[in-house]
């Protein structure tokens, strides 16, 4: 008989392992013995080399379908600069909110996936379809061998899911307010303009390839890339650096570089947008190279089927209409819509990444109730 656990205890005792990124800790482990007295059949699935050698979770009860996986990570930011008024692993619980590194983002929705797991099985004694776990140690670092390996050990031992939902605090400031069902692609651009060094005396002697670089950077930024489509909002390619690495002012350098970072919607990929890059620098330069790096391709999980059983149970629980969006940052589920539909819901991520990072147990409570709703909805 599987018994409940507690969401906030759980959160609290998860918070207490150190685990900035890439170090596991023992957060792992302990979720593997609390799943394995569940019934769940675990396996570790580390990837990797040396310092790059990641921790990663994989735990499946059942073997049909439907398959309901839920994704998350147990690895986190370090604690930064700024003064904690409290221990950032201490898990303390204060006037009903949790305290700690990872309290939101997403040691407390790792918490309570695991929680509501328990709370079903406690009071399902018969159900069909499956329930699955996937935890990675390295989604804050390069993301590198993490849930994209997993997810490949998945494919090829048959753990595909139907669907999956990624515990992303998602609402801005109360539970119930955003599911997501996509995000922007990202990707890295690096510019290097060739020419010649010469003295600024002289400048017919030289070819100035800062002169070119500019003109390239104006022909990027010159016009928006879109104006969005129907579920994402317009692209943006924002220039991070311009180096020239000159510390005389009377020498014409012999190169310039420039990067850039492009969020982008489903009106492109990276390739096209490496492409359009490579015409413009081209337009302005004969010597140039161009190096592109994406972290991750636009998806959409269209409304329906699954998309709509989370945003029913989340009102149920909530009494809140979630909006579908596909705002923000990247996270792990750009790897999982390779493999399936896939959305994001999770706590309110107000103070993620913050000095004392925080969550009200009640929001871990209602959570719980959330993916409880889910399992319910899917699985009886």
């Amino acid at each position: 008989m599987v018994t409940p656990l507690d969401v906030a205890g759980l959160a609290a005792a998860l918070i207490r392992i150190p685990s900035v990124t890439p170090d596991p800790g023992h957060s792992q482990e302990m979720l593997a013995g609390v799943l394995a007295e569940m019934g769940f059949d675990v396996v570790h699935l580390p990837f990797g080399e040396g310092a790059e050698r990641t921790p990663n979770l994989f735990a499946r009860l059942g073997s049909g379908s439907p398959h309901l996986c839920f994704a998350g990570h147990t690895d986190v930011v370090p604690p930064g600069a700024a003064t904690w008024r409290r221990d950032p692993c201490s898990g303390t619980i204060e006037d009903g909110v949790l305290f700690g590194r990872g309290a939101c983002d997403m040691k407390g929705g790792v918490a309570a996936f695991v929680a509501a797991a328990s709370s079903f099985l406690a009071s399902n004694p018969v159900w069909s379809g499956s329930i699955s776990f996937l935890l990675t140690g390295d989604e804050e670092g390069p993301a590198r061998f993490g849930t994209c390996k997993v997810l490949e050990w998945m494919q090829e031992n048959g753990h595909t899911p139907d669907f999956c939902v990624v515990g992303e605090p998602t609402n801005p400031s109360v539970m119930g307010e955003v599911i997501k069902i996509g995000r922007r692609g990202s990707m890295n651009a690096r510019i290097v303009v060739e020419g010649r060094q010469g003295h600024v005396a002289y400048p017919h002697r030289a070819d100035n390839p800062v002169h070119r670089l500019v003109r390239i950077l104006d022909a990027l930024t010159a016009a928006p890339l879109d104006a969005g489509s129907q579920w994402f909002e317009p692209s943006s390619l924002q220039i991070t650096s311009v180096d020239v690495g000159n510390v005389a002012t009377n020498v014409i350098p012999a190169a310039a570089t420039a990067a850039l970072n492009i969020r982008f919607n489903d009106l492109h990929t990276s390739v096209s947008l490496g492409g359009w890059i490579e015409t413009i620098c081209r337009q302005h330069a004969e010597r140039v190279a161009v190096t592109t790096e994406c972290s991750g391709e636009s998806f959409l999980t269209a409304p329906g089927g699954e998309v709509d059983v989370l945003r029913d149970a989340v009102m149920d629980v909530t009494g809140r209409e979630p909006r579908l969006d596909t705002g923000g940052g990247t996270s792990d589920a750009r790897f999982i819509a390779r493999y399936c539909p896939v959305a994001e819901f999770g706590l309110v991520g107000a103070s993620m990444h913050q000095a004392d990072e925080c969550v009200a147990v009640e929001d871990l409570q209602t959570l719980t109730r959330v993916y409880v709703r889910l399992l319910e909805r899917m699985m009886t």
